[in-house]
């Protein structure tokens, strides 16, 4: 029988429509005759070589051959950090100066490579410059929120092959991140806990949907993950914002990290996702409810009518299904 049940991080209800639920691996994407991307493309502005195109850089990080990881801004920016942060109310009509910081985080010099088949000192570089990125553009006092994501796959937004995140920098804090920071004020002045602290102590306690746990990091599917396979992955130490990591959780998460995408690139073909990096707003940072966390959404399903008319999500999947699915991908040595 169909199910609904509430995400008390986010407040959604989500409909676990199991009448119609899909198998697991009914949402792996067909399997296509292999293409071979070249690890260099003479005319991708990312590639080792073609530096000069994406014009000046924000930071560089480099070992004794070559850089590693660049962060450089956006050729088409969301935001620019020039000007200041000016608000106008005229009666209903509300605007603000579209000042901020919009980067792109190119993770690699070669252009064919993908985050679950790096190495993983690969992509404790690539956490590194999130990392000292956010530090230094938190400094601005114009900025509110700093979000981090990936767009992999033109189903999650990209437009670049070449493997590459992005940061945005905000002047106000986005209504959806105010919602979750309100609600989760909310819990711990009820409760004199934090909610995710909650949640993640109860997943750990229910096992079943546990993809992989390691010392410093869990990967699991929500009890009302908002679509198949979304899934979260959790600090076990309660921290607010991820300019908090150390390098050795860095290392911790990036293997957690490559896990989780790997399971999803060996067991549904290398579908598109997106994964977001949640922080509280700069000006807050420790906090005793707030935790920080990163989100993986692969895109397989597609929001219709429904969603977007009652702000609920129908899953037609049962996350302990995609929880046990996931854990049962083997992934190959290499």
């Amino acid at each position: 029988m169909t199910e609904l049940r509430q995400n008390l991080i986010t407040r959604d209800w989500v409909i676990i429509a199991t009448e119609r639920a899909k198998r697991p691996d009914n949402f792996a994407k067909p399997e296509k005759s292999e293409i071979v991307i070249p690890s260099y493309q003479p005319d991708c502005p990312f590639c080792l070589g073609n530096e000069h195109l994406t014009g000046p850089e924000s930071f560089r990080l480099k070992d004794k051959n070559s850089w590693r990881v660049r962060a450089v801004p956006n050729k088409f920016p969301a935001l620019a950090p020039e000007g200041e942060k000016i608000r106008k109310i005229d009666k209903s009509f509300r605007s603000m100066a579209g000042v901020g910081f919009h980067e792109v985080v190119i993770e690699n010099p070669l252009h064919n490579v993908t985050i679950p088949l790096l190495d993983i000192k690969d992509i404790v570089n690539i956490f590194r410059v999130y990392r000292l990125r956010y530090s230094q553009i938190k400094q601005d006092k114009r900025i509110q929120t700093i979000l981090i994501f990936k767009n992999h796959g033109k189903a999650a937004g990209t437009s670049l092959e070449h493997p590459h995140s992005q940061l945005v920098a905000t002047p106000i804090v986005p209504y959806q991140l105010r919602i979750r920071i309100q609600e989760a004020m909310r819990y711990f002045d009820d409760t004199g806990e934090c909610i995710f602290c909650r949640t993640l102590a109860d997943e750990l306690a229910a096992e079943k949907r546990i993809i992989y746990a390691s010392k410093h990091f869990v990967s699991f599917v929500p009890y009302a993950a908002l679509s198949p396979f979304h899934t979260w992955i959790f600090p076990r130490r309660h921290a607010s914002s991820f300019v908090e990591i150390t390098e050795s959780e860095m290392l911790d998460l990036a293997d957690n990290l490559k896990t989780v995408l790997a399971k999803l690139y060996y067991g549904l073909n290398n579908p598109d996702y997106n994964y977001i990096i949640r922080s509280i707003p700069t000006d807050e940072q420790r906090t005793d409810y707030f935790h920080w966390y990163l989100a993986v959404v692969p895109r397989v399903s597609l929001a219709a009518g429904f969603e977007m008319g009652s702000g609920m999500f129908i899953n037609t999947t049962v996350p302990e299904e995609n929880a046990e699915f996931l854990r049962s991908v083997e992934i190959p040595i290499s």
